[in-house]
Parts: structure tokens; C-alpha cells; sequence
């Protein structure tokens, strides 16, 4: 039996036109690369704004709802390392037991199939070099977790997703269907580093301040490339009376068939599989940050 076609190409989904993705070489691609690297340096994250087109985003749209009843929805209370148990080696009122409202859901990687217009998106090998020269780094690899490398993050009305770390050095977004209220991206850039956990800055912000805060203006069809592994992170609550918020979560890594972190994992989806609790034996950490 043939493999299905595609729904839509690479270009039919990209405006290749504003990101000359299959024009690598050209002078409008190094252009886009420079800008998203001055955005990178200069903040952590790079917003390309208008990166998918109109048309294809309503497909991006679709295929998101459509796959909607396969939604792992999760509620608990966490610190910014996903940890949502007391650490007595700290005092109560430290970050690390400092516990903030998560609500929100992820539709799993392996309800995507490689027909819809939102893996091809992710596969791309044209995207993946485009995220490599902004990133500044030799290569990228498509996550090779079968639930988190493509993952649509779901926050319904009432939702937060609350201030948070990423595991991995960066997180590539496009925003599909943005909330009427809430549901904003904000960010404080580079609050700690591999060497330093930055509590006293950290501990200011989960406690209502606003120092170094960005409110992204990110809004659907938007590229989002950001270091989310030093930057604490959060998308603010979606109003009672609003839409969902639906964005696309692209994972990419450096290295070649990666898996996810277990406890992660089953936080995220609700489950793991074999390949989780394999990876976890041979896992090697690459900082000794809490999380």
C-alpha cells in the first residue's frame, strides 16, 4: 500500500515568499537568519512573524480540533521545575516550594499521522535548517520521543500553563488559535544560567513582580523560536468566556534519536512507553540545574 499524500507541500504551508526556505543560499534567506539570530541574542526568542499562510494555518486549525478528543488534561499545583512535592532542603517560602496552578493539556505525537499538514510542517528538513541557522548551531534533529516531538499544547478556557522551565535548550512554536482574553506569552529572558540557579530574581516573579517581564506579541501563524531552558516562561490564564488558546509544539534536538525524561513524560501525557523507560537507564544529565 502507497503512503498517503501529503495534505498540503512545505510551500503551500510556509510563506516562502517573507522565508525562503528552499532558497537557502540567497540573500532574503540570510537576511531572515540575521534578524532571528539578533532576536536570539539580544532575548532569548525570536518571533517570525506571518511564517505559515493564511490558508494553511485554517488546516493547522482543523487537524488541531480534530485530534482534540486525544488530549491528555492534567491539573496540579508545581514549582517552576514541574517538582509539586514540599523539598525540605529548602525553606517554605523558597521558589522550589513556591507552587503555582497548572492547567492545560497535549494532544500526544502519536495521534499525528505523516499525511496531515502539521507533520510535514514539523518534518521538514528545509524548517529544521532554517531553525539551525537561527539557533547558530550545525544541525537539528526532529525529536525522536514518539509523544512529545510533535505535541499541540491545549489551554481551554480557565486554563494557565503557570512560570516554567523547559528541559530542553530551546522550544519552537506557532501559535494556531489565540485566546479573545489571556492565554499571553510572557518571559523573563535568561533569569539563571547553568552555573547559577537564580533564586532571589526567580522568587520576585512567582511572587507577583514584573521585573525584566516580556508579553510577547505572538499572534496566529507566528514562528516562535525560544531558549526556554534558562528563560522562566509561563502562558497566562485563558478568560472564562474566551476561545482556546491552540498552539503547535515543534521539538527539535542537536543530537540524534533522543527520547524524553520519564517523569516529564508521564506529567505531560498521562502515560510512557517502552522506549521512555529505556531511555531513562542510558540518560546522562547535561547541567545540574533542578530541572
Amino acid at each position: 500500500m502507497s503512503a498517503p499524500q501529503p495534505t498540503l507541500s512545505l510551500e503551500e504551508i510556509v510563506d516562502t515568499d517573507r522565508y525562503p526556505l528552499l532558497a537557502p543560499e540567497s540573500a532574503a534567506y540570510a537576511s531572515v537568519v540575521d534578524a532571528a539570530r539578533s532576536q536570539l541574542n539580544e532575548s532569548g526568542c525570536a518571533l517570525n512573524k506571518n511564517f505559515v499562510r493564511p490558508d494553511a494555518l485554517k488546516v493547522l486549525g482543523e487537524e488541531i480540533r480534530d485530534r482534540k478528543s486525544h488530549t491528555h488534561f492534567s491539573t496540579q499545583n508545581m514549582n517552576p521545575y514541574f517538582h509539586t512535592d514540599v523539598n525540605h532542603d529548602y525553606p517554605l517560602d523558597h521558589p522550589v516550594n513556591t507552587f503555582i496552578e497548572r492547567s492545560s493539556g497535549f494532544i500526544p505525537g502519536d495521534a499525528w499521522d505523516a499525511s496531515c499538514a502539521t507533520d510535514v510542517l514539523f518534518r521538514a528538513p528545509e524548517v529544521a535548517k532554517f531553525l539551525a541557522d537561527c539557533l547558530d548551531i550545525d544541525a537539528l534533529y526532529c525529536y525522536a520521543d514518539p509523544l512529545a516531538g510533535l505535541t499541540s499544547n491545549i489551554l481551554d478556557p480557565g486554563q494557565q500553563f503557570t512560570w516554567h522551565f523547559d528541559t530542553n535548550d530551546f522550544a519552537v512554536t506557532v501559535l494556531v488559535e489565540e485566546a479573545d482574553e489571556g492565554g499571553l506569552f510572557e518571559y523573563v529572558p535568561a533569569i539563571r544560567s547553568a552555573d547559577d540557579e537564580g533564586f532571589d530574581a526567580i522568587g520576585d516573579i512567582l511572587a507577583g513582580g514584573t521585573t525584566n517581564v516580556v508579553s510577547l506579541d505572538l499572534r496566529p501563524s507566528d514562528l516562535q523560536i525560544f531558549r526556554g531552558r534558562y528563560s522562566l516562561h509561563r502562558v497566562t490564564r485563558v478568560a472564562e468566556n474566551s476561545c482556546p488558546r491552540h498552539a503547535a509544539i515543534f521539538a527539535y534536538t542537536e543530537q540524534d534519536a533522543v527520547i524524553g525524561r520519564l517523569d516529564r513524560t508521564q506529567q505531560l501525557f498521562g502515560r510512557v512507553l517502552k522506549e521512555h523507560e529505556e531511555a531513562e537507564i542510558r540518560r546522562v544529565r547535561g547541567d545540574a540545574l533542578l530541572d
